[in-house]
């Protein structure tokens, strides 16, 4: 068994992939999976929004267009929690390198963008595990409004439309997304991001992603 060092006290790693809608976390992670896997490491996967107690409650409340900011903020910070106390801990514990698609610094973005107080967001979450990676794609929006037009489509909430920015989708997605990624380049220093072009080749961006958790495998002691 390998015994690392980490930042959260526990016996696994726990690796965060950030970034906007659009800027292929999902992509990135599956690969890092596999690659984490074949290198014969116990792997557990978490994404944002996915929590059995949680999730739903807040896909109705969508739906029916009925989140203000704050409930908007305390449904994504109570998926959190469950998350983190049912997956996310135990799987540290056990001694799994945790990835997630995401973590809180979503949270402190899309929040702090809505008119919530920074101190307050960065109160819902200062229990959270700090990580031991944090990779960040960092994407322009214009690729962005491409690539998810192009794919899932855009939505009243992922286009900030509920902020009131603009009438237009594509206007509102466009100063919403902006904003979120003001709020990350404030992050990224901050929280020690490891700041990758999100442009790049899924290829080229996977082999910076390899090279930075193999450096953490390889200073694993083994006892």
């Amino acid at each position: 068994m390998t015994q690392f060092k980490t930042k959260h006290g526990y016996e696994g790693l726990l690796i965060v992939i950030e970034g906007t809608d659009g800027s292929g976390k999902s992509t990135q992670l599956e690969l890092l999976k596999r690659y984490i896997q074949a290198q014969s490491y116990g792997v557990m996967v978490s994404e944002w929004k996915t929590s059995r107690l949680i999730a739903n409650v807040i896909d109705d409340a969508k739906e029916r267009n009925l989140l203000n900011a704050t409930t908007y903020s305390l449904l994504y910070a109570a998926d959190f929690a469950d998350r983190l106390e049912n997956t996310i801990i135990p799987a540290l514990k056990s001694g799994f390198i945790v990835l997630l698609d995401r973590y809180y610094y979503t949270a402190l973005a899309r929040d702090v963008v809505r008119g919530q107080d920074i101190e307050w967001v960065k109160n819902l979450y200062d229990y959270a595990p700090e990580p031991d990676l944090i990779f960040y794609l960092d994407m322009p929006v214009d690729v962005l409004l491409k690539r998810i037009i192009g794919t899932t489509g855009l939505n009243y909430y992922e286009s900030g439309r509920d902020v009131g920015f603009s009438s237009d989708f594509y206007k509102s997605f466009e100063i919403y997304q902006n904003k979120c990624l003001e709020q990350y380049e404030k992050m990224k220093t901050e929280y020690n991001f490891k700041s990758i072009d999100g442009t790049k080749s899924i290829e080229d961006i996977n082999s910076i992603m390899i090279k930075e958790v193999q450096s953490i495998l390889s200073s694993g002691v083994l006892y």
